[in-house]
């Protein structure tokens, strides 16, 4: 009642472009200058915005929103009821690359892998999920990502998971099930988030955390060690005064 829905038409729009072999349960409704690559398969009651753009091979599951200018690559597996909202990017190539010698160019590595998208999920715009390089990046199930987030190839995703804006997860990272991730956290890569931790605002981890643990700070470490570790940050200017006034000889700190 608050944030009543926009109206969407049944129906395929004239300027739509769709590719060999495509198939959809009706209804199904695909806005202006939408693009279906070949051989993409919608459930029902599919809507696809304006300017979405789905390649060869994705598959989207029953009860499926996507917002305008979503980009889904080729092989996407999306589950049922997800909501991709404008500006998502599904199934890019990760980052992966050899280094060269002194010189010469870095070598990319081919990213062969899909993204496959569990149910009941929801992605924020602008939010990107990298292709696996071999493997898959998979999303579990009743997953909830906001706004710029990135999510870096091979990495899995559990259910029932927060992702708050502008956290980053580097490649073949495991976050468990039912894990929060507060806003701007970063997770390096190869490391395994356990179920039900939590990492707080711009927690950097670089190791891997215990089950139900809630790590802060950089590099994160338990919540209470980060407090006390902060507190003795800001008693550091009356510590310096008085080693300072002990150099000095005397037992009155300078102003």
């Amino acid at each position: 009642m608050l944030y009543p829905e926009s109206a969407w038409e049944p129906g395929v729009h004239r300027t739509a472009v769709i590719g060999a072999g495509v198939v959809w349960q009706d209804p199904v409704a695909i806005g202006p200058y939408a693009v279906l690559g070949r051989g993409v398969r919608l459930g029902k009651n599919v809507r696809i915005g304006a300017g979405a753009v789905l390649g060869d091979g994705v598959e989207l599951g029953d009860e499926v929103q996507l917002l305008p200018h979503v980009v889904c690559y080729s092989g996407t597996v999306v589950g049922s009821r997800v909501i991709l909202h404008a500006g998502v990017r599904l199934g890019s190539d990760g980052f992966g690359y050899v280094p060269g010698k002194s010189g010469e160019m870095p070598r990319k590595i081919p990213q062969v892998g899909r993204c496959i998208i569990g149910d009941d999920v929801e992605i924020g715009a602008n939010t990107t999920i990298d292709r696996g390089s071999v493997d898959d990046t998979v999303v579990g199930p009743g997953t909830k990502i906001d706004n710029l987030v990135q999510i870096g190839h091979n990495c899995r995703i559990g259910a029932r998971c927060l992702i708050a804006g502008q956290a980053g997860i580097a490649g073949s990272t495991h976050v468990e099930d039912d894990v929060f991730l507060a806003g701007q956290a970063g997770l390096a890569d190869h490391v395994t988030i356990g179920r039900g931790a939590r990492v707080t605002v711009q927690g950097g981890v670089i190791g891997d955390i215990a089950p139900g643990a809630t790590v802060s700070g950089y590099p994160a470490r338990t919540h209470r060690e980060f407090l006390r570790a902060q507190g003795a940050l800001y008693r550091l200017a009356h510590i310096v005064d008085d080693l300072e006034a002990l150099v000095r000889g005397t037992d009155e700190p300078q102003p």
